[in-house]
C-alpha cells in the first residue's frame, strides 16, 4: 500500500516547532521529502534529525519569510536538487497581542510582514515552479481570519488577509490552467508556543479572562493539538483533495458554529 505522499517533495515554513513542526512530520510519515524551514536554524535542524531518526526523510534550512531573495534561493535548491516543488505550506507566523487603541505601527507592520507578505512570496515563487507539473500551496491563517478578536487587532488583519488572498490566488491558477490547488486553513484555539507566548504576554487580568472564554466557547472542550492541523493539511497535500481549490478548511472544535 503506498504512502498518500509518496515521492513529493514538500516545503514547509515555521517549521520548528508547533503547527509547522506537526505537518513537517505528519508529511514525512506518509512519504515526503519535507524540507523544514525557520528563522531559528537550532529548531528547524532538531525537527529534521527527528524526522530521519524516524526513518522519514527531511532537510533543514534557515529562512526569512519576509526575505524575498530568501525564497527564490530556497525553492530553487529544492528544484535544482529534486526535479519538482510538489506542497507547499505557508506556516510561519507570529502573534504580537494589542487591542487596535493599543497597537504601535512598527508591531502592525511587523506582524503584516511576517503573516501576511510571507505568504504572498511564498504563493508567487511556488506558482512559478508549479504551474507546468503542478502542486498544492496550503496557507495557513486562522479562525481569527473569519472572527474577531479584540486583543489581536493586527494578527486578525494578516490572517483575514491570508484567506481572502487564498482565493484569489486559487482563482488565478484556474483561469490560467494551472495544475495548481490552493487552500486556507483554519485552525482554532491550538496548543502551540504561539498560543502560549500570546497569552503570557498578556496582562494577568486579560490572560485568565481570555483562557476561561476560550474553553468556554469550544464545544469539543478544549484546545486542539498540533497533529490536528497536521492532518487537515495532509488531506489538502493529497491527491484525496483533489477537487478543492480556494477552500476553507476550519480546525477548530466547533469554536465557530456560534
Amino acid at each position: 500500500m503506498s504512502l498518500r505522499l509518496d515521492d513529493k517533495v514538500a516545503l514547509v515554513t515555521g517549521a520548528g516547532s508547533g503547527i509547522g513542526e506537526a505537518i513537517a512530520k505528519r508529511f514525512a510519515e506518509e512519504g515526503a521529502l519535507v524540507f523544514v524551514t525557520d528563522l531559528n536554524a537550532e529548531s528547524a535542524g532538531r525537527v529534521a534529525d527527528e524526522i530521519t531518526a524516524a526513518g522519514g526523510r527531511a532537510e533543514a534550512r534557515t529562512q526569512d519569510v519576509t526575505d524575498q531573495t530568501v525564497w527564490i534561493s530556497v525553492i530553487e535548491e529544492i528544484v535544482a536538487g529534486h526535479g519538482a516543488l510538489d506542497i507547499l505550506v505557508n506556516n510561519a507566523g507570529i502573534v504580537i497581542p494589542a487591542t487596535v487603541e493599543e497597537a504601535t505601527l512598527a508591531d502592525w507592520r511587523t506582524t503584516q510582514a511576517v503573516n501576511g507578505e510571507s505568504v504572498f512570496l511564498g504563493t508567487q515563487s511556488a506558482i512559478a515552479v508549479m504551474r507546468e507539473r503542478g502542486g498544492a500551496i496550503i496557507n495557513i491563517s486562522s479562525i481569527e481570519g473569519i472572527i474577531g478578536e479584540p486583543q489581536t487587532a493586527a494578527y486578525n488583519y494578516s490572517k483575514g488577509g491570508v484567506r481572502i488572498f487564498t482565493k484569489s490566488a486559487a482563482l488565478l491558477c484556474g483561469q490560467k490552467g494551472y495544475p495548481i490547488r490552493i487552500n486556507s486553513v483554519h485552525p482554532g484555539f491550538i496548543m502551540t508556543p504561539l498560543v502560549e507566548g500570546g497569552v503570557a504576554a498578556m496582562a494577568e487580568s486579560d490572560a485568565q479572562e481570555f483562557m476561561a472564554r476560550v474553553t468556554a466557547g469550544i464545544p469539543m472542550g478544549g484546545m486542539g493539538e498540533p497533529r490536528d492541523i497536521a492532518n487537515g493539511c495532509l488531506f489538502l497535500a493529497s491527491d484525496e483533495s483533489k477537487y478543492m481549490t480556494g477552500s476553507e478548511l476550519v480546525i477548530d472544535g466547533g469554536y465557530t458554529c456560534h
